[in-house]
């Protein structure tokens, strides 16, 4: 009997979670059909569908986006809004909203970065410290498997692999995103994580209590309904 509660609690969390993931795939499906309902010929929207199957999303859904986006269901009114600024430590922040209220947005994030130390900057203060990139994912445990996905990777045009502790990132230029995942997927490699992001040139080493204080920030930031991505500078090691 006491069990039941427990596991309640623990299912009511995880569809609350789906929800909210869902919800930012669905306003970037929006976003990215203003530019065409066709994925064929829009990049963004099919990198968006993409991640939407990925996260078991129905068809019927992600239809319905295409068509609001596209005006074919009614008015959309959501605005992109990219904040920078600087976390705990001077970690540097790229914060993307997808928001119909913007002055309820920037009210939320300014908190968010006051409240962890942090302060919001102009635009393009610390974007110049990044770069928009295709970045890929992959299990590469199984022997051989890291030397392969190399191979695979470099002739589609990747710019790069970086091998970690049985994982391997790709990254490459946004426009070769799609042909890479492509000849990747064909070669039997699934990706776990594939998107196109903003990835800093270099990372700051933080600890103690700046770390626990930035990813209280990072949480905080990403509970915020009308945020979708944050990017930051910081070499965070692996939550415990």
């Amino acid at each position: 009997m006491g069990r039941g509660p427990s596991i309640e609690n623990r299912k009511n969390a995880e569809d609350a979670r789906r929800g909210k993931v869902f919800t930012k795939l669905i306003r970037e499906i929006t976003i990215a059909a203003r530019s065409g309902a066709d994925p064929a010929g829009n990049a963004r929207l099919r990198v968006a569908i993409d991640k939407a199957l990925s996260a078991n999303m129905s068809k019927d859904t992600i239809e319905r986006a295409v068509k609001r986006g596209s005006g074919a269901d009614g008015a959309d009114n959501m605005q992109e809004i990219r904040y920078e600024g600087y976390g705990p430590s001077g970690v540097a922040l790229i914060i993307d909203t997808m928001t119909d209220n913007p002055v309820r947005t920037v009210s939320d994030v300014r908190h968010a970065l006051s409240k962890h130390g942090g302060n919001l900057g102009t635009s393009g203060s610390v974007a110049f410290q990044f770069q928009r990139i295709g970045e890929l994912v992959f299990d590469t445990s199984a022997a051989g498997s890291e030397d392969r996905l190399l191979e695979v990777a470099l002739d589609a045009g990747a710019d790069d692999v970086q091998a970690d502790g049985g994982r391997s990132t790709v990254l490459c230029a946004p426009d070769a995103f799609e042909a890479v995942k492509k000849a990747l997927t064909g070669a039997g490699f699934e990706p776990l994580d594939a998107d196109i992001v903003m990835r800093p040139d270099n990372r700051v080493a933080v600890s103690g209590d700046a770390e626990e204080t930035l990813r209280d920030l990072l949480d905080w930031l990403e509970e915020l309904d009308d945020v979708q991505e944050v990017y930051h500078n910081a070499a965070l090691p692996p939550a415990q």
